[in-house]
Formats: structure tokens, sequence, C-alpha cells
């Protein structure tokens, strides 16, 4: 197979004007032939053998062939406008029972008007077997299948000729009264059928398929329509997003669009990406986070605002990290890091209740939230229960069995660990300690709040009132991964400006080459900051956990690869 490519079915079609062998080609394909009809549910004949590239070749320009041939019969093979379409579930729910029961009953009544439902419906071909006078297609689209009965009789003489030449993965339009098969399988029984597009590249073969992620990463096209699986993983990350604007659009805040391109990249100490705008002769920064310029509109009035955004960090590669990756970032006067806290508890668990009710198959209001738990790499997770709250020095010293202001104890284990600590300042050590050794005993099925970090590992945060040494910040932990990260923002000019210039000083060349001074920023709060609280999420690793997808390129439609 070439690199890269997507293989196709195990063996040629002959001459389109012969009478047409339908073999397997895809994972729902099954076998058929002319001269000996199958019912729509007959078992696959036996696989035969993997085809060639030179097969595979010749299977591209069989279809060539098969387009020409539906072109001779005065048909666009490239499809045109189609009104008054619905998806293939609305169209199976159109379904009438009673309507179909009076026509098998009295069709054949002089006068009789059929009461069936006629809709019109489009999907990729998954399944065609060729009866002879009967062709059984299964057409396939975002919302799931639906089979298609073709006949001589009853099918316009055009379209049946164009489903004679169809081949698997062509998109087919038809239109037609539903009923049920003998098998009980409803149908669009079709009166008329049109292609709205030739498929040139057959669809992957039973024998590979995309099982290869890295194929299906860089076939995503392909992917979403021969699995639906990933296409019900992206159809609910979509629904998940949506509820999300409206769990803060129902709690007042304002969606709001900053720069991507920025002159400073700010608001994170992270490496960029560097780009260069002609016009102006300039270099500037892919945004790596929205904090400085949201917290601008807190200055303006703005009280309640919150962005979806694409952020990017010229940083690893990981099953958790992808170089461009969605936050949802916000930020409310007047609140504090607690009022974070039962936004991102309030928001996280509606989602949950949303996912367990498309797994259970039953309306939202029927799942007890308290109740609610979904699976997670083979077990489950609790996001009905309260979540955990621990502070940062208490789970420190229960994990490490001294304080986190013991300097001694803390370079010494350190080094005993082989954590770098050359030039690192004291707090950076306790944090690296943190993420080495405290994290790690965090519960992965409690969703869990680290609360009260070290002020000095917090220079955008408010310190906490009576102990200067402790900021107003808290991350949550799920499974392992940090989700979420949130202040009670600092507001202070003078603070702020003097953290900047002590961040920038740097506690080692590579942690100060990303960092900047945002002058401007200092300008605005000069105008005057309301007291606020603020909270970021990660939204792809939030997606992960929801719907139970152990890497981050499992929910990005379009993870970042190398090129080949």
């Amino acid at each position: 197979m070439p690199p890269g490519g997507v293989s196709g079915p195990p063996a040629s079609f002959p001459d389109p004007r012969a009478r047409r062998v339908r073999l397997p080609c895809g994972p729902m394909a099954q076998r058929s032939d002319q001269n000996a009809p199958r019912s729509p549910d007959a078992p696959p004949a036996p696989d035969a053998a993997p085809p060639t590239p030179e097969e595979e070749h010749h299977l591209e320009r069989q279809r060539r062939e098969n387009r020409d041939a539906i072109g001779a019969l005065g048909v666009d093979p490239y499809g045109r406008r189609l009104d008054g379409l619905l998806p293939l579930d609305r169209a199976r729910a159109a379904y009438d029972e009673k309507a179909d029961a009076d026509h098998k009953a009295r069709a054949a009544e002089e006068g009789f008007q059929d009461p069936r439902p006629v809709v019109r419906v489009a999907g990729r071909v998954m399944l065609l077997r060729d009866n002879g006078k009967l062709l059984w297609i299964n057409l396939r689209d975002h919302t799931g299948d639906l089979q298609i009965a073709a006949s001589k009789r009853d099918c316009d003489e055009t379209g049946f000729q164009t489903a004679k030449l169809a081949d698997l993965g062509d998109i087919l339009a038809a239109e037609g009264p539903l009923t049920k098969s003998k098998t009980g399988e409803i149908t669009l029984w079709a009166s008329s059928l049109e292609i709205a597009c030739k498929s040139l590249a057959p669809p992957p073969e039973k024998w590979k398929g995309l099982n290869d992620p890295d194929l299906r990463y860089r076939k995503r096209y392909v992917d979403l329509y021969t699995s639906p699986e990933t296409m019900r993983v992206f159809r609910t990350r979509s629904e998940l997003v949506s509820r999300m604007r409206r769990f803060f659009d129902e709690r007042d805040f304002i969606e709001v669009e900053t720069p991507m391109l920025q002159t400073l990249a700010g608001g994170a100490a992270a490496r960029p990406f560097v780009t260069h705008m002609n016009a102006m002769d300039m270099q500037l920064f892919l945004r790596i986070a929205p904090e400085l310029y949201l917290k601008r509109l807190l200055v303006g009035g703005m009280s309640r605002v919150y962005e979806i955004n694409r952020n990017f960090r010229n940083e690893g590669l990981s099953r958790r990290h992808n170089p461009e990756f969605t936050m949802l970032e916000l930020y409310q006067a007047f609140a504090d890091y607690n009022v974070m806290m039962e936004h991102t508890e309030g928001l996280i668990r509606e989602l949950a209740v949303f996912v367990a009710s498309e797994r259970a198959g039953a309306e939202v209001d029927g799942i007890d939230p308290a109740a609610v738990r979904l699976p997670w790499e083979g077990g489950e997770i609790d996001y009905g229960s309260p979540f955990e709250r621990v502070r940062y020095e208490e789970l420190f010293e229960k994990a490490l069995g001294f304080a986190m202001t013991d300097r001694d104890r803390c370079l010494a284990d350190a080094k005993k660990r082989g954590l770098k600590t050359e030039g690192m300042d004291h707090w950076l050590i306790v944090n690296e300690l943190f993420e080495e050794v405290a994290e790690q005993t965090i519960d992965p099925a409690r969703p869990t709040f680290v609360i009260d970090y070290p002020a000095a590992l917090c220079p955008l945060t408010r310190q906490k009132k009576g102990n200067p040494e402790i900021a107003e910040r808290f991350e949550l932990y799920i499974a392992g991964m940090e989700l979420a990260n949130a202040y009670t923002e600092l507001n202070d000019p003078d603070v702020q400006e003097a953290k900047f210039r002590e961040q920038l000083k740097g506690v080692d060349d590579e942690e100060s080459a990303f960092r900047t001074f945002d002058a401007d920023f200092i300008e605005a709060l000069k105008v005057g900051m309301p007291p606020a609280g603020g909270l970021g999420i990660g939204v792809d690793r939030l997606m992960m956990l929801l719907l139970d997808q152990r890497s981050i390129r499992d929910v990005l439609l379009f993870p970042f690869m190398r090129p080949v």
C-alpha cells in the first residue's frame, strides 16, 4: 500500500455494463452475487486475499469508468443542490408502523392512497448488494445508518441505473416511503435516487481498515465516516462545548474574542510560536494565553467574560499535549477562587450528567447528578460526590514527610531524586517535588482541588489575607491530569509590576527566556480592575476524561502530525 494510502476492496469490479458482483470493502460490507440473491441479513462470504497496490490502482481506474458511465446517463456524478434532506436518524424516526401495515394490507386496492411517510435523505454508501432487479444499499451520515431499497419496478429508471453503477464510498441521495423489510429493518423504498458525489478512492477494507492510529489521525475524513465511534466522540464533543457556553451564558457571562496574534507572548510562562508581519516588518507571537486581554475587559467594565480559545505553545507532544489546544478561560468581577471552584464543579458535573444520559440512552433529567460515574481506563471517576479539597502544603507534607518550608530537606530530597536544583529558587524546587511526588498521591477516581499554592509560584495571584506566602489559587486534578487552574486575581498595579519584574529575573535561563513584561497591562491596572476571580479549564483534556479517550489526539479532529 502506498505510504499514507487507504487500501481498497479485495478484487476489481467487472465491466459496468455486465452483471455486477459486489465484494466486501468496508467495515459493514458483506459479499453478494447477482446469481445467488441474498437477504439483507445474509452472513458474509469467506474472505479473499487483501489487494495489492497494483489492484488498488486498478480499482481507482474502475471507479473512474463507473463515473464516466454515470455521466453518459446524462447525470452529473458530482451532484447538485438538494433541498428537503433529513438526517438519517430523523428519517428512521419518521417511520409509521400503522401506515406501513395499512399499505401492506391494502396496496392492491383500486384507488388506495399510500399513507406511508415519504422522506428524502443522503449519505455515503457503506454496503451495497445487487440482486439484479433489486439493490440493497446502506447509507451512513453523521447520525447513523439507513437501509435503502432500489427496485427496477419502483425506482426511476435513471436512478436505478445510477445505483447499478454505484460503488462503496459514493454519496447517494434517495427519496421514497418508509417501510420495513422482511427482516424488520426500517427501509426507504426508493422512488428516486441520484448520485451526489462519486468516490474515486476505495474505502478501507476489513483486513486493515483504519486500525492504525497514525493513519486514523492523518485520514480523519475517512475515519469519521467509517467509524461510528469516532463520529460519536466528535458529535458529543461539539455538544459538550455548546453546553459549556450555555452554562456561562445562563450566568450572565459575555463570550468575547481576544487576539491570537500578539506583540508580546503574555499570560503564561511558555515557549511561544514566533511569526513575522510583513506589512509592519515586526515580530509577532501566537497566543499562549488570553489572560491579560480578558482582564483588560474587566477594567473596561465587562464584569463577566469568557472565551473558548485556541492557544499555541511551542513545547512537547505527548498523550496529553498538542501544540495547539482549546481552553475555556473566564473572569468574574467581585469574585474569588472559591466562586471559581463552584463554577468548575458545577460545570463538570453538568457535562458528566449529559454524557451519562447519552450512554444510558436516557433524558438528562432522568440522571441523578449525585450518582454520576463515568468510565476511565478500565475504572470509574466519581463526578457525583462533592469534589475533594486539599491544601497544597498539607498534600506536600503528607507525601514527602517534611514541610515545604524546610529548605535544607527540600534541597536534599530533590537532589536525592535526581531533580534539577542547580540555580533553582527554593519554591521552584518545592514545586518540582510536589509534581514528582505529591501529585501522585491524589486519588485519580476523585476530582480534587489542590488549593492555596505558594505565592512565589503565582505572580498573577492575590495573596491570602494574613499569610503573604500563600496565594489564593487552585488546580483541579482528575485521573492524574491537571484540568483547571484558577486564581483570586491580583489587581494592585504596583504589586503586579514588582512581581513581573521579579519573575523576569528568572530562576534559570530557560524559565526566564519566555516571560515578558507587559507595560500596557500595568497601565490598565492603574486605571483600576475590580477584584476578581479567574479560571482556565483545559477543554481537550476534559473531553478525554468525559469521553474515555486515552490520547488527546482522539478528541482533536486534526491533531498535529509530522508530515510524511
